[in-house]
């Protein structure tokens, strides 16, 4: 089922007859339980054409680097090979994303592309909707809800946020039936780049080349299920309770391959909701309410990679406290190096410099302490964003955005006053060893930094 509120369209122009439907895939790379693929299949059906997949590669994404570009071409190589089998023709074109759909669109009936609400997706799509003479519709496929049926503003909470979206689930957590296409299109002539070695693709791309691909995560669809069967069937059980030992690793590590497209939201929670395991409402809140929260942070508040994003009372407290003496500042080089005076928090560092992914739990630690030991808050938020952006697989996306921002009092309420704080929640060293071994941890850092240098 594609529910009408999943859809909207981008522009007015009228309906022509095209050579085929266009689907122009960004933010959804992946071919199972997809909402816009699937609408576009269908949208083919009914006009007796065939269907065109179009991406575009490009090399001006903010912050990607050449880590993320492979793990996302590792990906794209799946999604190929699983369109063919479908009779579905890729074009991949080594340029703007907007351009290159404007361009790949010139033939075509209709155009379908999947949402995406950071700054340049919306950007984009506004862009090649205003170049592309034909019928242009976007479909949300990313989130189980869409973001304006979860809530019509911006929530400051969780609390103000879950009930909003749990009313609708009855709605949304629905499974998504396949289409087969009537009319193929891998006959079709088109131009397109070709990735099937990715190491000459990388070095085609002007790109950032100062972070590696990680060997800890391979990108792609297959990979992700994998990953995310082996976690059902071990490790939801006990996530609730060990969810925060990053000792033990009770994580599915579903963030990069969500970041990227290459796995449903829809398709994990459905998959989550028939599993026995006892943290399944545990798993769920984090992949429900507090992902879509962030979502709904970044499609309502247009600062939300910036110092202002934070709520006023925030705002007010890291102000008044701005020139409280700090015991230790670090530079961005130090903290980036991990050269701090703090095993734990160099651990953390290292952690996701060698594997492009900081456990959860320590990426709060990590970025309170950021914020302890920097000169001011501003510099502080500044620091967190670009090092989290540059070294995660799962960075510059809705949850890296809302996870920094919650280390300065984002969707969090006002705690006892401290210096340096004010009233932003506070953690320390001796919080994290009544949680688990952080010794253990250090040294499992220290492996991970030995085996990926």
């Amino acid at each position: 089922m594609i529910q009408p509120e999943r859809i909207r369209a981008l522009n007015d122009k009228p309906a022509r007859d095209g050579r085929y439907v266009l689907y122009w895939m960004q933010a959804a790379q992946r071919v199972e339980s997809n909402h816009a693929l699937e609408y576009a299949i269908r949208s083919a059906n009914d006009l007796g054409k065939p269907l065109v997949v179009f991406f575009g590669l490009t090399d001006d994404w903010p912050e990607a680097n050449e880590r993320h570009y492979y793990f996302m071409l590792e990906g794209l190589e799946i999604v190929r090979r699983d369109l063919e089998t479908r009779g579905i023709q890729i074009v991949i074109r080594h340029k703007s994303p907007d351009s290159g759909a404007a361009e790949t669109a010139k033939d075509a009936a209709l155009v379908v592309v999947d949402a995406g609400h950071l700054r340049i997706q919306k950007k984009w799509r506004a862009n090649a909707a205003r170049r592309i003479d034909c019928p242009m519709y976007e479909v949300e496929t990313n989130l189980i809800v869409p973001v304006e049926e979860a809530s019509s503003k911006e929530n400051f909470s969780a609390g103000t946020f879950r009930p909003r979206i749990t009313k609708q689930l009855d709605r949304y957590l629905v499974p998504l039936s396949h289409t087969r296409l009537r009319v193929e299109s891998l006959a079709l002539k088109f131009s397109t780049f070709d990735i099937d070695d990715i190491d000459k693709v990388i070095s085609k791309l002007d790109i950032d080349r100062s972070v590696p691909k990680t060997e800890s995560f391979r990108g792609g669809t297959s990979e992700a299920k994998r990953r995310l069967h082996a976690f059902l069937r071990d490790k939801l059980d006990r996530f609730a309770e060990l969810r925060n030992d990053p000792t033990a690793d009770y994580v599915s590590h579903m963030s990069p391959y969500l970041h990227f497209g290459q796995i449903s939201p829809l398709y994990i929670a459905l998959k989550v909701l028939k599993s026995p395991g006892a943290g399944r409402d545990s798993y769920l809140e984090e992949l429900i309410v507090r992902r879509e929260l962030s979502h709904n942070f970044v499609y309502y508040n247009n600062d939300y990679d910036k110092f202002a994003c934070l709520p006023p009372w925030a705002l007010n407290t890291l102000t008044f406290h701005r020139r409280d003496k700090r015991e230790y500042v670090y530079s961005l080089e130090q903290f980036e190096r991990a050269q701090t005076h703090d095993s734990y928090w160099n651990a953390a560092q290292q952690e996701m410099v060698a594997t492009g992914k900081m456990h959860g739990y320590m990426r709060m630690y990590w970025g309170k302490k950021i914020l302890e030991w920097s000169r001011n808050p501003r510099t502080a938020f500044k620091t967190a964003l670009y090092l989290n952006n540059k070294y995660e697989l799962d960075g510059r996306d809705p949850n890296a955005f809302a996870g920094v921002a919650w280390c300065f009092g984002k969707h969090d309420r006002a705690w006892g006053e401290r210096p340096v704080f004010g009233k932003i929640r506070y953690m320390n060293a001796a919080g994290l060893k009544r949680k688990f071994d952080a010794d253990a941890y250090v040294e499992k850092a220290r492996q991970l930094t030995e085996r990926y240098p």
